[in-house]
């Protein structure tokens, strides 16, 4: 029991989770990264968009999470590209401002 209890505040035992697929959507990417919180998952995840500048190629990148929780990881993916779409139609490039 002290060794797991050890392991959870050393960082150690659970694997971290593969970052999921991108989703493309009018020309941005969303990549749902939902937050294990105790086996609830908070929706969050990045907004990209890749543009060039002239011979530069970056990436515009916004970093989001959201106050709702969902208790299956896929599920929660799913919810997360939902918000995201929703926020990139409401706010287009503005995401980016800072």
């Amino acid at each position: 029991m002290f060794k797991k209890l050890l392991s959870g505040l050393m960082g150690g035992g659970a694997k971290p989770a593969p970052e999921a697929e991108p989703v493309e959507y009018k020309g941005y990417l969303i990549v749902p990264d939902p937050q294990d919180t105790g086996g609830q998952y908070r929706v969050s995840g990045w907004i990209r968009k890749p543009v060039s500048n002239g011979e530069q190629a970056e990436t515009l990148e916004h970093r989001f999470e959201r106050s709702d929780m969902v208790p299956g990881r896929e599920a929660c993916e799913t919810l997360t590209v939902s918000k995201a779409q929703r926020f990139i139609d409401d706010l287009g490039d503005d995401i980016f401002k800072r």
